[in-house]
């Protein structure tokens, strides 16, 4: 198995990744997939969907070995949460 090395720092990566989500694929991809998880190349524009991270990006080296790929959560902000929800006040 073959390493993939990032090729950009991780803004570039951002700045390019959300760049395409906008105005290249979220059209394509929002309707019936939201939750899900979309991996961009962002070299090429390229895109897969797929239930997990890993099986988005797997899909994509698929068909392109040699992508950089940026992972969205279709319909959020973040692909994950980190820190606890807020919370009803039950009192």
């Amino acid at each position: 198995m073959t390493v993939q090395h990032p090729r950009y720092s991780k803004e570039e990566f951002a700045k390019q990744g959300n760049e395409i989500y906008e105005t290249q694929v979220r059209s394509q991809v929002e309707a019936g997939n939201h939750g899900k998880i979309v991996a961009i190349d962002i070299e090429t524009g390229a895109f897969e969907v797929a239930d997990t991270p890993i099986s988005a990006t797997d899909r994509l080296y698929e068909r392109f070995p040699n992508a950089q790929p940026w992972v969205i959560r279709i319909g959020h902000q973040a692909v994950y949460r980190f820190g606890s929800r807020s919370r009803k006040n039950t009192v």
